[in-house]
């Protein structure tokens, strides 16, 4: 059930680069968070995508983005979804999402990052209502944290 926000640079991935990047950032979530494969579990994936002007994204200093194409991927996720390894399959799958979706023509190096924060547990608000990991994992359909929603 996680909120990402994507910053990318205006205009790198258009039409169905755009859609093709949507499909694998919610695949990625899906896998890394263990959400099953439900349409109504999957719409708990919300992506945004800002995209920034050109001369507003710096890099060291400088605008790069003619010669570097910088991605970033901020993930808020429910603290105690994610272990060591699903940590690192989002931030591999996610940079992979961004790769794939590259459309050809562009050949500038990728250059991803991926933040994950974990939001403490009660400090999530939901549709006017402060949300627990019991009723994440009730509502996502966490696979390996079903044992949590008997207590509901």
């Amino acid at each position: 059930m996680p909120n990402i926000l994507v910053h990318l640079p205006k205009g790198s991935y258009a039409g169905e680069a755009r859609a093709a990047l949507v499909r694998g950032i919610n695949a990625a979530a899906a896998r890394a968070e263990q959400i099953p494969d439900h349409p109504h579990r999957r719409m708990l994936c919300w992506v945004l995508i800002d995209e920034i002007d050109p001369g507003s994204w710096t890099c060291g200093g400088a605008d790069l983005t003619s010669q570097l194409l910088p991605c970033v991927a901020i993930v808020h996720v429910p603290a105690g979804v994610l272990d060591d390894a699903s940590r690192a399959l989002y931030v591999r799958e996610l940079h992979d999402a961004f790769k794939h979706a590259l459309p050809p023509e562009d050949t500038r190096p990728l250059a991803s990052s991926v933040v994950l924060h974990e939001v403490a547990d009660g400090a999530w608000g939901a549709n006017g209502a402060v949300w627990t990991l019991p009723q994440f994992a009730k509502a996502a359909g966490f696979i390996h944290l079903q044992g949590l929603v008997n207590g509901l």
